[in-house]
C-alpha cells in the first residue's frame, strides 16, 4: 500500500474554534500571556511550502512554537506541534514526528481542549503520524475519538469529515478491515460532492479505493476496478476550475507513485511535471 495521500493539517477553522463549542480562553487552565497569530504563522508557512522550501518552513514553525510556549499560549502551541507533524511525516522523519506527538498530546491535556473541533483536528494529525509509520493499530482509536467529535459539532459539507472518513479508511485497510474501509471511503466521497473544490480529495480517494480493491482481491483480480478507478481519479485532477497552487502541486507528486504502480506511467509523469511548474512558479 501507498500511504502518500493525506488532506492539510489545519485550516482557519480548525485553530479559530466556534464559540458554542470553545470558548478561545475560557478552555485553557491558565490565560496565556498573548496569542501568536496563527493566520499569519498558517499564511508564510503556505508561502514556503508553495516554492517546495521544507526547510524553512521547518524553522519558521521552530520559531514560533518557541513563541508560542514562551508566551504561554497552549492553543497557539498546538496548533503549530500539528503543523511540525505534517511536515516531519511528509518527509519521512519519523523520530521527530512521534517526538511532536508526544508534545501535542500534553497539549491537549493541559489546555483542555480534549473534546473541541480543535482537539478532534490534533487526534486526526495524531493518528495520521501513527498511521504512516506503519503503526495503524495505534491510529485507529484516535481517529474515533476524531470521529464522535466531528460528526457531533460539523455540518455534512464539511472538508475535514471527508479528511478524517479516508485517512480512517486508510488504517483499516491496513489491518484488514476492507468491508470498513469502503465504506468509510464511500462516506468520504459523500462529503467531498458537497465541498467545493473537493474533487483533489475526492481523486484521492478513487486512488484508495484501488488500493483497498488491491489489497483485498490482488491488483489481477480487480484489474479492471482499478482501471475505472483510476480513470476516475485523473479526470477529477483535471478539473479546469480547481487552483494551480501549492496544494494542488503536493497532491500531483503524492498521487504519481499510485498512477506509476499500476503503469500508468505518462500520467504519472504529467502530473510530476505539473507539480515542478507550480513550484518553479511558472504559468500554468
Amino acid at each position: 500500500m501507498h500511504d502518500l495521500r493525506t488532506f492539510p493539517e489545519l485550516k482557519k477553522e480548525d485553530f479559530e474554534e466556534p464559540r458554542c463549542l470553545l470558548d478561545m480562553r475560557s478552555g485553557l487552565k491558565d490565560a496565556p500571556v498573548y496569542t501568536v497569530p496563527m493566520g499569519r504563522i498558517i499564511e508564510k508557512l503556505d508561502e514556503h511550502l508553495s516554492r517546495d522550501d521544507w526547510q524553512t518552513a521547518e524553522q519558521h514553525l521552530n520559531y514560533w512554537l518557541a513563541d508560542a510556549e514562551s508566551g504561554g499560549d497552549k492553543k497557539g502551541a498546538l496548533a503549530i506541534e500539528e503543523e511540525r507533524m505534517g511536515l516531519f511525516r511528509k518527509r519521512g522523519r519519523e523520530k521527530e514526528a512521534m517526538q511532536a506527538v508526544r508534545h501535542a498530546l500534553e497539549l491537549l491535556k493541559e489546555s483542555g481542549m480534549e473534546e473541541s473541533i480543535s482537539g478532534a483536528t490534533a487526534f486526526v494529525n495524531i493518528a495520521t503520524v501513527y498511521k504512516s509509520f506503519s503503526q495503524a493499530e495505534k491510529s485507529l482509536p484516535y481517529y474515533e475519538k476524531a470521529r464522535r467529535l466531528y460528526e457531533a459539532h460539523l455540518q455534512a459539507d464539511d472538508s475535514r469529515l471527508g479528511g478524517l472518513y479516508n485517512n480512517t479508511a486508510l488504517a483499516l485497510t491496513d489491518v484488514g478491515r476492507f468491508d470498513e474501509a469502503r465504506a468509510m471511503y464511500e462516506k468520504a466521497l459523500s462529503v467531498m460532492a458537497l465541498v467545493p473544490g473537493g474533487e483533489l480529495e475526492a481523486a484521492i480517494t478513487k486512488l484508495n479505493l484501488a488500493d483497498l480493491d488491491a489489497a483485498e482481491k490482488g491488483a489481477e483480480a480487480a484489474e479492471e476496478s482499478i482501471h475505472a478507478l483510476l480513470e476516475e481519479a485523473r479526470a477529477l485532477l483535471d478539473t479546469p476550475s480547481l487552483p494551480r497552487n501549492g496544494y494542488y502541486a503536493y497532491v500531483c507528486t503524492s498521487c504519481a507513485p499510485t498512477f506509476e504502480y499500476y503503469g500508468w506511467f505518462a500520467d504519472a509523469a504529467e502530473l510530476r511535471e505539473t507539480a515542478r511548474r507550480i513550484y518553479a512558479g511558472e504559468a500554468q
